[in-house]
């Protein structure tokens, strides 16, 4: 067998249970049929005539509306593409971002209560001086962003190091010639650093350089 083709010849609803094609051709009762994304089936008390009883959304599909002139196609099941066996790949949730924003003043960042993205920033030409504590280890892969909008000498201290380097590497010292940004990810109560801009460490503070 093959399919036929014919189009409705009055809008369908989602809610209707019939259709109106402008052919009746080789329809039966038991074919298949679809319109747009929907698939139907021509219900057993079908006989004869433009009016046909249909069951909505057969085959996974979501019975919709459909405009008059939508082309029609139907025949046996065998006549449409089967597709190939198919798989449930369930992805864990995507992290959402939330801002945190300090105004030239000596702050702690707050740990955000569930594993959420969080982008710090850094408001206006006044130094901050802000405190990053030990994120817990249920935080693994949180992405820390710090941005500031405005040029200042902004001190960002990490209790425990970055990286976990110790008292010799807690500080990270924005120098006062352009805005910046730093990226760190939460790995196992650690903030590692994700700078690319250059980096020049001592053994009080590294140094973020904008040339």
């Amino acid at each position: 067998m093959a399919l036929a083709s014919t189009t409705l010849s009055t809008a369908v609803a989602a809610t209707d249970k019939s259709i109106v094609v402008a052919s009746a051709t080789s329809v039966a009762a038991g074919r298949y049929v679809r319109i747009g994304e929907e698939n139907m089936q021509v219900a057993q008390n079908y006989t004869s005539g433009t009016t046909v009883p249909v069951l909505r959304g057969r085959e996974g599909s979501r019975a919709m509306a459909h405009a008059s002139g939508s082309t029609v196609l139907h025949g046996l099941a065998s006549d449409f593409v089967t597709p190939a066996p198919q798989s449930v790949v369930t992805y864990p949730a995507m992290r959402p971002w939330t801002v945190q924003e300090y105004t030239g003043a000596t702050n702690t960042f707050v740990l955000p209560a569930s594993a959420s993205n969080v982008h710090v920033l850094l408001n206006g030409t006044t130094a901050d001086t802000i405190t990053f504590p030990v994120p817990t280890k249920d935080l693994t892969g949180m992405w820390l962003l710090v941005s500031s909008n405005g040029v200042a000498q902004h001190v960002l201290t990490f209790t425990g190091g970055i990286n976990g380097a110790g008292s010799g590497y807690t500080t990270i010292t924005v120098n006062a010639s352009a805005p910046g940004s730093f990226l760190f990810v939460a790995i196992d109560g650690l903030w590692h650093a994700m700078c690319t801009v250059p980096i020049s460490g001592t053994t009080t503070k590294a140094a973020g350089v904008i040339a």
